[in-house]
Parts: C-alpha cells; structure tokens; sequence
C-alpha cells in the first residue's frame, strides 16, 4: 500500500516542500531514499518504538520511504511525524478522512510518542501561507512559534497518539493566545538612556545621524572616555520596526532555537555585542549545519564591535560583503545557504596601541611606525564601508563634574530619528527591501541626493583634495541625504555636506598617519 504526506525542509530562513512518500510491499528490509542526512536515515529505529509505544506495530514487510524532491538534501529530526504517519497509513492501520492533504506536518518523535520542538516553525509557516496550504500540524512549542503569522492554521500536538485523533475524527487542538504587532511600540523598558551621559556632544550627534539613516559608525578614543558607553545607549534612539522587519527578524531567530527560545515576536531592533575573541564562523554563521551568526542575528539591528582592532583581521574581513549587499552566503560542500545580513555597524576602537594618543594628560608610547601598523589592522575596502568615523575626546573628571549642560533623553533624540526614518520611508516606498538612506541604491542617488551648487562644489573639492574612492563619496552623499532629513530639508546644503565630511575624521591624516580608507 501506499501514502503520501506533506513535509519541509529548512534551507537557510526558507522552507521548501518535501513529499513524504511510503510504500509498504512485498520484500523485506527498510529503505530511506532522497538524499537524507545521518539523523533522518537514524529515524526509523527510533519511529518504530514510537509506533509500539502508542499501540500499532511496525510492518514486516519492505518499507520504502522517499522524501521527494530527491536533489533537495533532507537534514533534522522534523521527518519523523510525516514518515510515521506515513508507515501507518501505508500499512493500513490508520485511515486518512481526507485532511492530511491540506496540512504538513513536522515533529520529532520521542521512543515514547511524545511530540518534540522543530527549528524553523515560523518559517515553515511563512512559506506555507505563500503556498496557499492550509495549515500545519506542529509539537505544541512550535506550533506556538507558528502562529506568530496570522492567516494560517496552526495544530498544536503533544503525543503521536493526538494527531492521530486529528486524522481520523473532526477534532480540532486550539493553538492558544498569540502575540499581537502594533507599529507604535516605544523602545523596550529598561533602557540605558542619553541623558545620563555628559559631554560627548559631538559623538551623540553622529550616533543620532547614525540612527536616522541607518549608517554605519566608527568611535575612536582613549580608554575610559565613553564609547562604548554610547554605543550601548543606541537602541534607545533606534525607530520601530515595521510589520515586514518584525517578521524577518523573527524567522532568523526561529531557525536558530528550537521554539523554546523564542516566546513571541522580535519587536525591539536586534543589538548584539559578541566578544573580541569571536571567530569568523561564530560572526557569519556555519556549522555541520549552517545556522546564521551574530552578522544574521544583528539583520535589522546593531552589530557592535567594541575594540575592532582586537579582532582577528581574518572576523573583521568577514563584515565586507554583508555591509555591501546586506545578506551573508555560506557555502560548504553538500550545500549553499543564503542568510540576510542588513545591520547597523557600530564599533568603537582605541587610537593606537597603548590607547593614549591624541590624550591631552596622558603621553603616547607608541612610535609612528607602530601607529602605521595599527591602523593597518583593518582594511581600507571595510573603513571605506563606514560612513561615519568620530573622535571621541577626553576631558578631565573635573570638567566633566562641573558642566552645566541639558542632557537631552533619549526619547527626545528617538523623535527626531523617527521623523527623519518616516521621510526616508516615503521617499523609498516603491523600492524593495530600501528602508533608511544606508540602504539607497547607488543608481537611485542622483535623483534622491540632490545638491545645492555650492554644496556640489564643496564636495568635489574635498574629494579631491583628499584623495577619496568613489565608494567613499557615495558614503558622504548618504550621510549627507540623512543630515538633510533631519533638518527637513529637501536638498542637500553647504552646511550638510560640510558636516558629512566633517563626521569621517579617517579620511584625513591623524598624527601624520592617513588611513588607508582614504586612498
């Protein structure tokens, strides 16, 4: 006899289709055919004690299983419910009403029938509902995961012996309450906040700049001055995501966990802050089986990187071609996957090696030639893909104690950074996945990033003069596109141009060393 379930299979964020195929017929012996990997080939021993445990029996005869399409490589222990259903529909100790057409099915088996949470079950339902399936049958923790996505049914199931109800009574397994999405939420509580910081204007107006257009930033100080202090103080200022980054936010974290984990929708924007020690996989993603790393984690969000230069050159390098194209490819040699990667770089670095150059106390050890070599450490084509690069200074406690200054809160800069992101968000409605400036295509820039004459040729002059790539003046014209929308200005002036090139202090030569993202 022969069956036939609907299965997925997770390739990167996707989920692609799978045809569950069971024949059960003269011969003898078990057979898993369609390129599955070691855990599903491992399924039937364990399937067969499920099948025992919940009062059937496993045929005696050849069973064949073929999970369809056969170029597709199977991995995860998500088989396990289909290929069961499968075997007892095949072998004629269950009988289909004619539902299990209009659902997948996904789950792994316990030795006792017990359902067990799948990776993905977001996704699983994201691409379900494109398919225009009607829903799918899901361990209770991911089916909770699931219907996350409003417009498909979910069926919440604990033990092999529940779905088996489902297939062969009308009866229906509610899912129970699911998050609800509104566009307005504030930041998340709990928030360290702008006003708590003293001095530093200059470094909290380029992460405001940073935040309304979504650039990327580079803070470079002594020691102890405050950048990462700052730097952390981000997510405060940071607009609300839209309904299309909360759902692709939310499926790069379902793939990661497995449903425990993930106990609602991601509405704050991702920060993500790994240590200097991390490695090249750890920041792209990869694996046996290739799971995204903190470059996906932080999609939507902030990667900060606090002491850059700490990291190993070959991490750093990493970063080149997500902050390019905004998605990160992993290739291994049984398959390639696909991982989007569209983040705010925020990183902060001291000047030098001994961290005290440029301290107006405190003398700097190193040689000149050591200075070279440290900012060496990073190369020209990564410096030249941050659009912003600010000094951070040092004053004396003394001076910071006694500054008389109004400390604005983070909700007043939030507001400004959200009137200059809903700007940006008309100006690029008919463009696919362009949110913020950062993100403005380069065929696009003449027509949205239009310069005041004499803006125009303030511009090209310091190009000139400072000897600037074609890659680095598109980074000033963005930035500048993004002072602009703050001021509420629909083009580009004198005044923002020359704060642009005022924000990219690695352009220029810093004690005698010009940076190489410069040439």
């Amino acid at each position: 006899m022969y069956a036939k379930i609907r299965g997925t299979v997770l390739h990167g964020v996707e989920a692609f289709p799978v045809t569950v195929e069971v024949n059960v017929g003269k011969g003898l012996g078990y057979f898993i055919t369609g390129q599955p990997d070691d855990g599903v080939r491992e399924s039937l021993s364990r399937i067969e004690v499920a099948i025992k445990s919940t009062g059937f029996s496993m045929p005696r005869e050849k069973l064949s299983v073929n999970l369809s399409p056969a170029h597709v490589r199977k991995t995860g222990a998500g088989f396990d419910l289909p290929i069961a259903i499968g075997i007892l529909l095949a072998s004629g100790q269950v009988v289909d009403l004619g539902k299990l057409k209009d659902y997948i099915l996904a789950g792994e088996l316990g030795l006792d029938g017990s359902l067990y949470p799948v990776r993905g079950a977001l996704c699983m339902a994201y691409q379900a509902l494109k398919d225009g399936i009607r829903g799918l049958v899901l361990p209770v923790v991911s089916a909770r995961e699931a219907a996350l996505l409003k417009g498909i049914e979910v069926i919440g199931v604990r033990h092999l012996r529940e779905v088996l109800d489902f297939i062969q009574k009308d009866l229906v397994l509610p899912v129970g309450p699911t998050d609800t999405f509104s566009s307005d939420m504030g930041p998340p509580e709990g928030l360290a906040d702008f006003r708590d910081v003293r001095g530093q204007p200059r470094v909290k107006r380029a992460l405001e700049i940073a935040a309304a257009g979504g650039h990327n930033i580079l803070l470079i100080g002594p020691p102890g001055v405050g950048k990462s202090m700052l730097a952390k103080r981000l997510p405060s200022i940071l607009p609300p995501m839209s309904p299309g980054e909360v759902l692709e936010t939310t499926r790069i974290y379902s793939v990661v966990g497995n449903g425990e984990s993930l106990q609602g929708l991601i509405t704050a924007r991702p920060f993500r802050n790994p240590h200097h020690t991390a490695s090249d996989v750890a920041l792209a993603g990869g694996g046996s089986l290739p799971l995204p790393g903190e470059i996906s984690l932080a999609h939507n969000g902030v990667l900060f990187l606090d002491e850059l230069y700490e990291f190993k050159r070959s991490a750093i390098e990493v970063l080149r071609q997500p902050l390019e194209e905004g998605c990160i490819r992993i290739a291994r040699a049984k398959m390639s996957l696909e991982y989007p990667a569209s983040f705010m770089l925020v990183a902060a670095m001291n000047p030098c090696f001994c961290g005290y150059f440029g301290h107006p106390t405190r003398p700097c050890i190193c040689s000149k030639r050591a200075l070279e070599f440290y900012r060496q450490k990073a190369s020209g084509p990564l410096l030249e893909r941050i659009d912003l690069h600010v000094e951070a200074e040092s004053l004396p406690l003394a001076d910071l104690m006694n500054l008389r200054e109004r400390n604005e809160s983070s909700a007043d800069i939030r507001e400004r950074v959200i009137g200059a992101r809903d700007i940006q968000s008309g100006r690029y409605e008919g463009l696919k996945g362009v949110h913020c400036n950062a993100q403005m295509p380069e065929q696009d820039m003449e027509s949205y990033c239009r310069l005041e004459r004499y803006a125009k040729n303030f511009l090209l002059k310091k190009i000139d003069e400072l000897q600037l790539s074609a890659r680095s003046y598109n980074r000033i014209l963005k930035l500048s596109r993004t002072i602009a929308d703050l001021a509420g200005s629909d083009t580009i002036e004198l005044e923002h141009g020359a704060e642009a090139v005022g924000l990219r202090c690695l352009d220029r030569a810093i004690g005698g060393v010009k940076s190489k993202s410069g040439h």
